[in-house]
């Protein structure tokens, strides 16, 4: 897995301050991407031990609400399994911070991918320029949803975050 950057102290990805880890790869390409530097899957550099720990640091302190992942996708395969394990890993060491993910995949697409066990909140679905609306709370286009995986799983239908 690579990345692009992290993101310290960030209040637009995601509810509250976070942290957020930008993944390289992405098969969306959607027109007028905010990152295409980050479509790549051999961008950026190696995710290793001491990117985990500036991680880490970051989530240590107490004023920050959680971690989200964006790119690129965090889904695009070749990111899927060191994700996974990433993500277990952060739930057992941060159980009270939020973990939330953005994909262009839709959430039917993705429904049994085993990292949304361990997720919050996904925004879905690819970024649709005629759809743009920048005054929508952690989306780029009116297309996405914020979908809260917890109530979605439990009552087997898609609810909205709030």
């Amino acid at each position: 897995m690579r990345y692009h950057n992290i993101t310290k102290d960030d209040m637009l990805n995601g509810d509250g301050l976070r942290v957020v880890l930008w993944l390289s790869g992405c098969s969306h390409h959607c027109k007028n991407c905010q990152n295409p530097i980050t479509w790549d899957p051999m961008g950026g550099v190696p995710f290793d031990e001491a990117a985990k720990q500036a991680l880490f640091e970051q989530l240590d302190k107490d004023y920050i609400s959680g971690i989200t992942f964006s790119g690129g996708d965090p889904l695009f395969v070749d990111n899927r399994e060191e994700l996974l394990e990433l993500v277990k890993e952060l739930r057992r060491k941060y159980p009270k911070k939020n973990i939330w993910l953005y994909t262009g995949y839709r959430y039917e697409e993705i429904r049994n991918e085993e990292v949304l066990k361990y997720l919050d909140v996904v925004v879905d679905g690819r970024y649709i320029e005629a759809e743009r609306d920048t005054a929508l709370p952690w989306k780029g286009s009116a297309n996405q949803r914020v979908i809260d995986i917890p109530k979605t799983r439990q009552l087997g239908q898609i609810v909205l975050y709030a």
